[in-house]
């Protein structure tokens, strides 16, 4: 377990909670060329770093999973990328992961 990739991680996190807060919401983030490309460079690092860490937590592994099925998406197919997906992502998911990162770090 890697403390500095999992700070890494929280790093990118905190960013799409900047950048989200700066276009008031996520909505109005992808809407905003800037916004959209800043939060999609964030989950493209987030699912690489994630890909990198070996965590024993289950869900953290499940998270791995889909964060690296959505970098892959996004490096792959940059313009035929889901927004909706993103959205559920930043609003649904994130924090949860967030949660289980900072207990990996106790």
């Amino acid at each position: 377990m890697s403390k500095a990739r999992i700070e890494t991680i929280l790093k990118y996190i905190d960013d799409i909670e900047y950048i989200v807060s700066n276009y008031d919401g996520v909505v109005n983030t992808l809407d905003d060329r800037i916004g959209k490309h800043s939060l999609l460079m964030c989950l493209m690092q987030i699912g690489e770093n994630l890909n990198k860490l070996n965590s024993s937590n289950k869900i953290i592994k499940e998270a791995t999973q889909g964060a690296y099925a959505v970098r892959n998406f996004i490096t792959h197919d940059y313009e035929g990328i889901n927004l909706a997906l993103i959205e559920n992502i930043v609003r649904n998911l994130l924090k949860p992961l967030s949660v289980e990162l900072l207990k990996e770090l106790k």
